[in-house]
């Protein structure tokens, strides 16, 4: 008998088997984001694999590391819309009940749903209002020398070189390497809108960043106007960070 759906429900069965039906739902994007920067990731999950106490998410345009000492329980969420289209989602939420981090079936419910089915019923949560997406904003030209992030992306632009983009949040740590071919500017963020990634730093948010060298590679680490870490690192090739 296929399970009851429900718009959102406590998944059964531990987290490890939960995360894992996202190999078997197409394109996912795994969204996280605290202090001024989302970092995602879109593409299908190649494996979910488990081991001393973490899930690792791979494939050609997956690079996650999940922590399951803090991640304790896995929603569903069928209710996200953008315009006409349906954008389930699996919310990996921690001991509190707080979201961590998301991952968004971009294919729809049909393969969501599938793929969850496997896992049996789940225990009905009140439903939430459905997501108000906001139209839009024009890009506007990137401006020079207004803030750390800004120039830093504005560097790693020109230079033309792969660099490294990892961030470090509640319960996850999430990366991917490439090259960051423009940056376009809108609705108060430093955009990068890349096939595979998406990197959405608020203007502002990086007050500075921290130098770090090992041989050829430098790694420079966000640091907030108060000196707390982003959690958001960029590295490679020292030429790629020479006007940051």
């Amino acid at each position: 008998m296929t399970p009851v759906k429900h718009a959102r429900e406590i998944l059964p069965g531990s987290v490890a088997a939960a995360v894992a039906t996202v190999t078997a739902m197409g394109r996912v994007m795994l969204s996280a984001s605290a202090g001024g920067v989302i970092h995602e990731r879109m593409g299908p999950v190649g494996a979910v694999t488990e081991a001393d106490g973490r899930l690792v998410l791979s494939g050609a345009m997956h690079d996650a590391v999940v922590d399951l000492g803090v991640i304790v329980r896995v929603v569903a969420d069928r209710t996200g819309r953008m315009k006409d289209r349906v954008l389930p989602r699996l919310e990996l939420q921690d001991g509190e009940g707080a979201t961590a981090f998301s991952l968004i079936g971009l294919d729809g419910l049909e393969p969501f749903d599938a793929a969850l089915d496997r896992l049996g019923p789940g225990e009905a949560l009140p439903a939430k209002p459905p997501r108000q997406t906001p139209p839009a904003a024009a890009a506007e030209p990137l401006p020079e020398g207004v803030d750390a992030g800004a120039r830093l992306l504005a560097s790693v632009t020109a230079a033309g070189q792969p660099v490294s983009v990892r961030f470090r949040c509640h319960g996850l740590e999430q990366g991917w390497t490439g090259i960051i071919g423009e940056v376009k500017p809108a609705m108060g963020f430093l955009n990068v809108l890349l096939p595979d990634f998406h990197l959405h730093l608020k203007e502002d948010a990086v007050a500075g960043w921290r130098r770090d060298e090992a041989g050829d590679v430098v790694a420079l680490s966000a640091e907030a106007a108060g000196g707390g870490g982003l959690g958001l690192v960029f590295s490679g090739p020292a030429a790629a960070f020479a006007e940051a």
